[in-house]
């Protein structure tokens, strides 16, 4: 259960993360460079949850 509540708040915060980075006011390019590494961090995060790394 423990794990389940920490992949839900995980996911939360990266869709959290990748809606205040989409309201920022910079360019594109920026703006995709950021979202992919939000989106390569959490992946990790949650690999590292699933006892994966």
């Amino acid at each position: 259960m423990s794990l389940l509540i920490s992949v839900l708040i995980t996911f939360v915060v990266i869709i959290l993360v990748l809606y205040l980075v989409n309201i920022l006011p910079i360019d594109g390019r920026a703006k995709q460079i950021v979202r992919v590494v939000v989106i390569i961090i959490g992946v990790l995060s949650l690999l590292r949850y699933l006892a994966v790394f």
